[in-house]
């Protein structure tokens, strides 16, 4: 069953851990990735083609999936966050349409 965020939840961050010398997800890297691939719902990514947008199916939050260690490979470990919908407009502006007058 996947944990989903919560109404007061606003940042999940995944980090790399060191389990018997192998690097393996944590528990909310882990939970990131049940989220974005069985529960929120894929808006679409950034000019970059590095972030991601989502929206929450229950309660229509948004949720942006960003890679925050830029110094690591891959960006290191996804984190996932509540942004508000302005901030999506800035950010995304090809996925919401704005109808002409």
């Amino acid at each position: 069953m996947i944990e989903k965020p919560g109404p007061n939840e606003t940042d999940i961050e995944g980090k790399w851990i060191d389990v018997n010398g192998e690097i393996v997800g944590d528990p909310a890297r882990n939970r990131i990735d049940r989220l974005t691939s069985e529960y929120l719902q894929k808006l679409g990514k950034d000019a970059t083609g590095w972030d991601t947008l989502y929206r929450d199916p229950t309660d229509g939050r948004l949720w942006e999936e960003i890679y925050r260690s830029g110094h690591m490979h891959g960006g290191g470990p996804p984190s996932l966050f509540n942004i508000s919908e302005a901030k999506a407009k800035e950010k995304y502006p090809t996925l919401f349409k704005v109808s002409e007058k």
